[in-house]
């Protein structure tokens, strides 16, 4: 007897390639995005100035991280949580450098 074209299995491949897809759509955005803050990191440590940087900008971007990560915990979504706890980490010390190196200026 020949396989049934409407079988599960042959319904559950493509899905299970979209699903795969999306992940990689949702992993590449979390690096690209996450991996945007690190030249302003290195070139804020290089120069020891962030006079060019908004506190309350980003304190308010920093609160926003800090819940997008609180979404991903609450979802179980791996991009989510990932990319916001690289970048919650690179945001505070974004931060922390801004109000040192403003205090020292």
């Amino acid at each position: 007897m020949p396989a049934d074209p409407l079988s599960q299995s042959a319904l559950s491949a493509p899905a299970f390639s979209a699903a795969g897809l999306t992940e990689m759509i949702g992993y590449g955005a979390a690096t690209l995005t996450t991996v945007a803050f690190l030249p302003q990191a290195v070139k804020i440590w290089r120069t020891r100035s962030a006079r060019d940087v908004s506190l309350p900008t980003f304190a308010l971007f920093t609160l926003g991280v800090l819940l997008w990560l609180a979404y991903g915990l609450l979802l179980g979504a791996w991009p989510v949580i990932l990319a916001n706890t690289v970048t919650l980490g690179l945001s505070v010390l974004i931060l922390l450098m801004k109000l040192r190196f403003d205090r020292e200026a």
